[in-house]
């Protein structure tokens, strides 16, 4: 069970009926809410728990392309 601090209540509370979650920027959070008020907690998790970046292709370097100026 996850950690996080409820906002209303100004404590840090275990979070319940937590659910994980994407973000749009591909990181992972946890959603749920605070066990005495209710309230929503949301949960930023750390860099390990992110799904790993897809591989860039390396760049092939391109041709000159003025071959009058190789003297």
């Amino acid at each position: 069970m996850s950690e996080g601090y409820c906002v209303k209540c100004k404590a840090k509370k275990p979070i319940a009926d937590g659910v994980e979650e994407t973000m749009k920027n591909g990181r992972k959070a946890i959603k749920g809410k605070c066990p005495t008020c209710g309230t929503v907690m949301f949960k930023i998790l750390g860099k390990a728990s992110a799904s790993p970046a897809t591989p860039q292709p390396t760049p092939t370097p391109s041709p000159n392309p003025n071959p009058a100026s190789q003297a």
